[in-house]
């Protein structure tokens, strides 16, 4: 199990049925945070429309998904001592993401502090997928991981399935334009 925390040189595994619901959020915040990347490297960042943005991002999607995953998926992981150590730092991850995102629906961050709230939350949308997910895979059997399917199926259905459409100030631009 010394691969988990390390570069695998294996391909990723498919993802479980019962973790796509989680995944498919995850890849929408991912999305997100390459819109917000481009942004800032093109020097077109409107700091009051993206700042309202994830304030929005933040209060309808991801309050519920991290509620989620500390109320079921980290509880469900931490039952392999391989991977304590992991969801201790997922877990800290949250606390800087949640002050993070509190920053910006105050409206306090400037363009540097977009840049770390979209680079923090990349990374540990990475580290969930690449390192959590994979390694609860591994050692849970499918009734488990079954079970935390129905779990997490309840915990998300909190979650508006509307999308957020980028305002004009954040949409994503062809390149050089």
């Amino acid at each position: 199990m010394a691969a988990l925390g390390g570069h695998c040189a294996h391909r990723l595994m498919l993802r479980d049925k019962n973790l796509i619901p989680l995944s498919h959020q995850h890849q929408h915040a991912l999305a997100v945070c390459v819109r917000l990347d481009r942004a800032l490297q093109a020097g077109e960042v409107d700091l009051e429309a993206w700042q309202a943005e994830l304030q929005q991002i933040f209060e309808s999607e991801i309050v519920v998904h991290f509620a989620a995953e500390e109320r079921d998926l980290f509880p469900a992981a931490e039952n392999f001592p391989e991977l304590r150590g992991l969801v201790q730092e997922l877990v800290a991850e949250h606390d800087v993401l949640r002050d993070l995102f509190s920053r910006a629906s105050a409206r306090e961050l400037d363009s540097s502090g977009l840049g770390v709230l979209a680079g923090n939350l990349s990374g540990h949308i990475r580290k969930e997928e690449r390192q959590l997910f994979e390694g609860m895979q591994k050692l849970m059997s499918a009734e488990e991981l079954a079970a935390l399917g129905g779990r997490l199926q309840v915990a998300l259905a909190q979650s508006p399935q509307a999308c957020i459409v980028p305002s004009e100030a954040t949409r994503l631009r062809a390149r050089g334009k």
